[in-house]
């Protein structure tokens, strides 16, 4: 009998939802399933205090939503692309009138918050700022925890590095001066 599962290339989001409970980290690129590894210690610290920093200031001033690591987006259809940032914000006039969605959130973040670690590759990082600009957010922050920068993305504009003495501003999603660069790193013991 022939396998009735979707080939690896013909996943679609709904499939990949309900693959979520066998403990893999994964995303959807046109289609294409894949697996990410867990993260380490010093991702887990920074996106830690990115989504403090973050969550504190959006709960301020009432200004949407702030999803936490992994939540997914579903960016196109028909192939699928689902992405998932380590934080991600949502204004609050873009969240659907039937309330936050208990799967995937429909649509692009405004705010995509990327957290390096060792493994990630130069290629699939500018895929993936490509396929979140593509899709509607305007703002993509790549967040260095070794170099302790933070490079900002927007559509048409030349990316920007923040370094850990520069103050960090949302943009249009957030505005106002967020934070200094270096409140996202772990002091140094």
């Amino acid at each position: 009998m022939a396998d009735s599962r979707p080939a690896i290339s013909d996943v679609t989001a709904d499939a990949l939802f309900e693959m979520r409970d066998d403990g893999f980290r994964r995303e959807l690129v046109r289609g294409e399933v894949r697996t990410m590894t867990p993260t380490g210690g010093l991702h887990g610290v920074v996106v830690a205090k990115i989504t403090i920093a973050l969550g504190q200031y959006v709960d301020a001033h009432h200004l949407g939503c702030l999803l936490g690591a992994e939540t997914g987006f579903k960016l196109a259809a028909a192939p699928d692309t689902l992405r998932a940032a380590d934080v991600s914000f949502v204004r609050r006039e873009r969240i659907p009138e039937s309330g936050i969605p208990e799967k995937f959130w429909p649509g692009a973040p405004d705010l995509a918050v990327e957290v390096l670690s060792p493994d990630d590759r130069v290629r699939e990082v500018d895929d993936k700022v490509d396929d979140w600009l593509r899709s509607g957010t305007r703002e993509v922050w790549i967040v260095s925890p070794h170099r302790r920068s933070v490079t900002v993305h927007r559509v048409d504009v030349p990316p920007v590095t923040l370094r850990e003495t520069d103050q960090i501003t949302g943009g249009e999603c957030l505005p106002g001066s967020l934070c200094r660069v270096a409140a996202f790193f772990p002091v140094a013991p």
